[in-house]
């Protein structure tokens, strides 16, 4: 692995979709009008046109080099970069035309990511990985309409996640497709509903989660609201219950859900606090099981410690409350 690049997969966190084909994409960025910490999704897949790859592409580049230009000699906050691809050969076709500027991209999403198109994805992340002087990561987008099949899905992610764990080192999260699932079943949910409210879609969501949270970390699904009374409690309430679930971080498509985001990711001071005792109780060759710290539940080092260790990354990255 190239370690200069290594970046942490708690740390992408509110995930910002932006139509690749905006213009003030770069303004936005520089002029520090989208709360950090965020990453950002620049998008080619479905907030564009079929007519209008093309001319998406070119802001993408002249995006990817306003960027770049500042970014030598100015002090900016830079996101962690995604580019959302349409197809596997498109990774080729931008790396060819991004060039130098492939320097600030961390990595490709991969929508509707399936046995279908899995080793043509897997193939194009090998062969630019090959020639990079930097790690290029891969996000797969479960999201394809495969998953509705019930008696087939659990062949179909086990089959998934085999050709993902060849690339294991270079994925960075699994992610899923929650508007996909909904209009699959013609459902929207509203502002005071969450994604779970939704059985046909929870089932899949629970078979995503059982399948890959063992091994990667995986993405929540986009909230739709962001400008109507409620918005933010109803956020609040689906992140709690992408996180009892196993999900971390959440797909964004306005600045005004990322600060919402990134607070509910802050973990609490006891849940901290009872993270590191369980993690130093590797060195106590007695006890492997103590009081919490404030004495309200107990801590027993075989089966709090994967706990522990997440507790610890998201609080590296995103602090106490």
């Amino acid at each position: 692995m190239k370690e200069n690049s290594l970046i942490s997969p708690y740390s992408v966190g509110a995930l910002l979709y932006a139509p690749a084909i905006k213009e003030n994409i770069a303004e936005s960025v520089l002029n520090g009008k989208i709360p950090a910490p965020y990453s950002l999704a620049l998008c080619l897949e479905d907030s564009i046109a079929d007519n209008a790859v093309s001319l998406a592409e070119k802001q993408l580049y002249d995006t990817l080099s306003t960027l770049y230009k500042y970014n030598l000699n100015n002090d900016f906050y830079l996101p962690k970069l995604f580019i959302r691809v349409r197809n596997p050969q498109q990774i080729y076709t931008l790396t060819a035309l991004l060039g130098s500027f492939m320097d600030l991209v961390a990595g490709f999403i991969a929508p509707k990511f399936t046995i279908t198109n899995s080793k043509q994805y897997i193939d194009a992340v090998l062969k630019i990985n090959s020639s990079s002087t930097k790690i290029i990561y891969l996000m797969p987008v479960l999201e394809s309409i495969d998953l509705f099949k019930l008696d087939m899905r659990t062949s179909l992610l086990s089959h998934i996640k085999t050709d993902i764990d060849n690339i294991k080192q270079y994925v960075l999260n699994i992610r899923v497709g929650g508007n996909d699932f909904c209009h699959h079943y013609g459902i929207r949910r509203n502002v005071n509903e969450t994604i779970y409210d939704i059985g046909s879609v929870n089932s899949i969501l629970v078979d995503i989660i059982t399948a890959f949270s063992h091994e990667y970390i995986v993405s929540a699904a986009v909230w739709e609201y962001f400008n109507l009374d409620g918005w933010k409690e109803g956020l609040i309430n689906e992140i709690k219950k992408d996180k009892i679930n196993g999900f971390i971080g959440k797909t964004v498509i306005h600045p005004n859900q990322i600060p919402v985001v990134n607070s509910q990711f802050a973990v609490k001071k006891h849940d901290y606090d009872d993270a590191v005792n369980i993690i130093n109780m590797e060195n106590n060759t007695d006890f492997l099981v103590s009081k919490s710290s404030n004495g309200s539940r107990m801590n027993e080092y075989k089966t709090h410690i994967n706990w522990a260790k997440k507790i610890i990354e998201l609080y590296n990255i995103y602090g106490a409350v």
